[in-house]
């Protein structure tokens, strides 16, 4: 299966940033509300809710070949994250 990867770059609410790549099917590709919005239910698990999200934060990179776990997140719940940096700390 291939899906479409958006890079992600947040400020966090202490100033450091977040930076990370939100990876849905591709149909979705052109649903940015729809990514923003996964995009939100991540940072909300993180302690970051409320922090803007929006095409200047999250844009659509490239398309590529999901992995199986990538596949198992997206199956369970639409989208799957792939944490670069900040995002732990």
């Amino acid at each position: 299966m291939k899906v479409s990867v958006f890079d992600t770059y947040v400020t966090k609410k202490n100033g450091g940033i977040m930076h990370f790549d939100i990876l849905v099917p591709t149909d979705l590709v052109s649903n940015e509300e729809k990514v923003h919005e996964y995009g939100k239910q991540y940072l909300a698990e993180k302690g970051q809710a409320g922090q803007p999200l929006a095409t200047s934060e999250c844009r659509f990179c490239h398309i590529e070949e999901a992995t199986e776990d990538i596949l198992t997140d997206i199956n369970r719940q639409g989208y799957s994250i792939i944490e670069m940096q900040g995002c732990n700390n």
